[in-house]
């Protein structure tokens, strides 16, 4: 068994905000990190603090802020409709190099999968993917979960170290994701390179770009059935994850991220799918990544993740 305390150090105490206010309870005020209350959480928090793996994809470095930037929007919502209790686990040790930092991302995850968690990961680079990714089909098998992955980019490239735009294909090419359980959902032509769409195309990945997501009457409407129809043809239903890159967010909504757009999903849609993915009975991780406080405007990017967080644990199946 992986030791979660060992393996993670624990959120600064300063994130969890209070109004000292009975009639006006927030989130800093409910949700612990002491050990002892990790057995009665539904929903862990758990960062990673990291940017290797953009500096390595020549993006600007600064995500490695995020979780502690993010906790400190999330602890100041209030705690209407959320039913289940949170646990804030903090933030994976870093190591010496991206990959063992990965390693031991993907331990702390497939543990606290196999304990029964619902997971809201922040990132970091997108790198952590990989982690996430890696450990689903450790806990639940290749076959046995489904891998969402809303972002500008497709995040499949060739390179010969993992960095924040090669996770889906590690997952597919190791094997730990099969192409037609994976969903590439909000990427923008644009920014997509021709053979990276050719591999993805030929190996049977599902494809919805922004274009097709703005044709339809509702942000999850094409996702929703397409999922709809995996689920058809299961005995029983898929254990999902979501990986919400910001960069999928236009840069007005989401200024502070490591690829920022002038085009992209609204924040409202963005809220939207995040609420599909709590509907979702076996939703096992939201993971949130490339949010970079050091260019954000006015907090923008790091409040629509909070919200999102909010939305996904008060709307969880």
């Amino acid at each position: 068994m992986t030791d979660l305390f060992e393996l993670t150090t624990r959120p600064d105490a300063e994130v969890f905000f209070s109004r000292n206010d009975v009639n006006d309870p927030r989130l800093g005020e409910v949700v612990r990190s002491d050990p002892e209350r990790y057995e009665s959480a539904d929903i862990v928090i758990l960062g990673c603090p990291q940017d290797e793996g953009v500096r390595r994809n020549n993006g600007r470095t600064g995500a490695a802020e995020a979780p502690t930037a993010i906790r400190r929007e999330f602890y100041r919502l209030t705690t209407l409709n959320i039913k289940k209790n949170v646990f804030d686990l903090g933030d994976v040790k870093i190591g010496p190099t991206l990959e063992e930092t990965h390693d031991s991302m993907t331990a702390v995850v497939k543990q606290l999968l196999f304990d029964g968690k619902r997971l809201i990961v922040l990132g970091g680079g997108n790198d952590i993917s990989y982690a996430d990714g890696r450990a689903m089909a450790e806990a639940f098998g290749p076959e046995w979960w489904i891998g969402v992955n809303i972002d500008a980019h497709l995040d499949v490239r060739i390179a010969a170290a993992a960095n924040s735009g090669t996770p889906y294909r590690q997952l597919l090419d190791e094997g730990h994701l099969k192409p037609d359980h994976f969903y590439e959902v909000g990427y923008q032509t644009h920014f997509t390179s021709p053979v990276d769409y050719e591999y993805i195309r030929d190996l049977g990945v599902h494809r919805i770009s922004l274009e097709l997501l703005r044709s339809r009457t509702e942000a999850e409407v094409e996702l929703k059935e397409q999922i709809r129809q995996k689920f058809i043809g299961h005995s029983a239903s898929l254990n999902t994850f979501f990986g919400f890159d910001l960069d999928a967010v236009r840069m007005s909504d989401a200024p502070g991220t490591s690829r920022p757009s002038p085009l992209g999903l609204r924040a409202g849609e963005f809220i939207q799918l995040v609420k599909y993915a709590a509907s979702l009975a076996n939703t096992r991780i939201v993971e949130f990544t490339e949010v970079n406080p050091q260019y954000d405007i006015d907090h923008r990017t790091t409040k629509l993740v909070a919200i999102a967080m909010h939305r996904f644990c008060s709307g969880i199946a």
